[in-house]
């Protein structure tokens, strides 16, 4: 049963959101995905999509965006970077990106990926449009407040509904799993020595915060690459480091246990709770709860890539993150007091790292590792999609010899320097033509480790890391946008409906 201060934090949310919405409140577009997923690159290639687009549209470029209906139709006039709208949120360094994914200074040969997402950023972009009435076109426009943050703190709310009992029950049952017992051994062998009802001891409890911390990062790492790992500041602390908010651990419990204030146990509670309170709850109150659109990126190569465990894994933090949605279908009310995220877009990333003819299964998979999880929250009318995709394609396709007479369906770019597959490793200046495997046509597959297929070998996996494409101008020496893979399908679900 919702408690008194549960009351007075909606109360709090309805007001926010009137005065919001009484003011002309934008369209808040939430980006977020696991560490991996590709949020920054998706953020950067959108906002630079939108503000070029018109340009190169009206010059008679090819149209970047053809599944975009609003810029399709020719009635997308401007797309322009206003001012920071949330004084307290750190811009998007969208303009520091740019440079970083074309290089520096305009030299190519230094072009990179930008650094992951480690915090909360906002930039607000404002799109004038023409609108189509019964008295023919009018000018109008729409404002998107852009909310990327890292997917490890969307993994916290479900935190808000758990007792440290419950989630010391939780944290430690999950770490009892094939993959994560090696990696939990040394933990695990301290925490269960210790006495909850002991007095509380800061030594004893930083030695339990780091060695669950070393555990949660063993699990984020290659090979497990493991996704549900709650709480998400514990992998990006931040200026948090040290601190008592970061200074607890899982101990063993059971649920309704009686803990008693001065004892061990009484101390990682409050600093749990804590940090539910003062971490948390304020990202729910002041950004999460205020979203009107989400995109989750996944990164469902990788999890492919480690395995089978890996795979259940990414699927419980997917259903984690639509069990954190307020998911549902607005009305003028919800709309104005307490709204909902009615629109709610998964995207398997790095499509680009697959030739097009394995696009659909990689959509599928992504389907039924979503497919619990979207069935909720369809019941209560949120609009929900899945797309495979590549804000920023890095590679072209090709079609390469096989084995025996078949040809190879195959991607063709620059691998990061460094990067491997068997005995050949990669300089980063020289295109390579890479097969990366063949995905199963049946998505129940990767649950089981049988891909299906008649030749091992096709499901040997050679995912690499390729290198930003080289940008490209139009002949006034303009820039042109990045090149992608439907983006312009994820920005017509997730936004087209508001040019209508």
């Amino acid at each position: 049963m919702p408690s008194f201060a549960d009351f007075l934090f909606d109360a709090g949310l309805a007001i926010q959101n009137l005065a919001e919405s009484l003011s002309g409140r934008a369209l808040r577009l939430g980006v977020t995905g696991l560490s991996g997923a590709g949020k920054t690159i998706f953020v950067t290639a959108l906002v630079q999509q939108l503000t070029l687009a018109a340009r190169v549209a009206a010059q008679g470029g090819k149209n970047p965006l053809p599944v975009f209906r609003v810029h399709a139709e020719g009635r997308l006039v401007r797309g322009t970077i206003e001012p920071q709208p949330d004084d307290a949120v750190p811009r998007f360094a969208y303009e520091e990106h740019i440079a970083t994914l074309t290089g520096p200074g305009g030299d190519s040969e230094k072009r990179a990926w930008p650094e992951s997402t480690r915090r909360i950023s906002e930039l607000r972009l404002t799109l004038e449009f023409e609108r189509e009435t019964s008295f023919g076109r009018r000018n109008s426009q729409l404002s998107i407040d852009l909310v990327d943050y890292p997917g490890e703190w969307l993994l916290d709310l479900p935190l808000l509904g758990k007792s440290y009992q419950r989630w010391s029950q939780d944290t430690l049952e999950a770490s009892l799993a094939p993959a994560r017992a090696p990696l939990a051994a040394e933990w695990r062998a301290y925490v269960t020595s210790l006495d909850p009802a002991a007095l509380s001891d800061e030594a004893v409890a930083q030695k339990a915060a780091m060695l669950f911390t070393a555990y949660l990062r063993a699990c984020r790492a290659e090979p497990i690459s493991a996704s549900a790992l709650p709480p998400g500041r514990f992998l990006m602390p931040g200026d948090l480091e040290g601190s008592p908010l970061l200074t607890f651990s899982p101990l063993p419990l059971t649920e309704g246990s009686e803990i008693a204030p001065q004892s061990l146990a009484g101390m990682m509670a409050r600093r749990y709770d804590a940090y539910r309170n003062h971490i948390v709850r304020p990202f729910f109150r002041d950004h999460f709860a205020r979203l009107d659109r989400q995109i989750v990126l996944v990164d469902v190569l990788a999890a492919l890539n480690a395995g089978v465990g890996a795979v259940r894994d990414l699927e419980h933090a997917l259903g984690e993150v639509l069990n954190a949605f307020r998911a549902g279908k607005n009305t003028l009310l919800t709309s104005l007091l307490r709204p909902r995220i009615d629109k709610i877009l998964f995207a398997a990333t790095k499509a680009d790292h697959l030739n097009h003819v394995s696009h659909d299964r990689l959509e599928a998979i992504l389907r039924r590792l979503t497919a619990r999880a979207i069935a909720r929250s369809e019941d209560v009318g949120a609009a929900i999609d899945v797309v495979a995709l590549a804000a920023v394609r890095a590679t072209h396709e090709a079609n390469v010899g096989g084995r025996g007479n078949a040809a190879l369906a195959a991607v063709v770019g620059i691998s990061m320097a460094g990067e491997r597959i068997g005995n050949e490793v990669f300089d980063g200046r020289t295109e390579a033509a890479i097969f990366p495997g063949e995905l199963p046509r049946d998505p129940d597959a990767v649950f089981s480790g049988d891909m299906g297929v008649v030749d091992p070998r096709m499901a040997d996996y050679r995912f690499v890391r390729f290198r930003p494409p080289i940008a490209q101008r139009d002949a006034a020496g303009m820039a042109l946008p990045l090149p992608h893979i439907r983006l312009d399908r994820a920005l017509q679900f997730l936004i087209g409906d508001r040019f209508d």
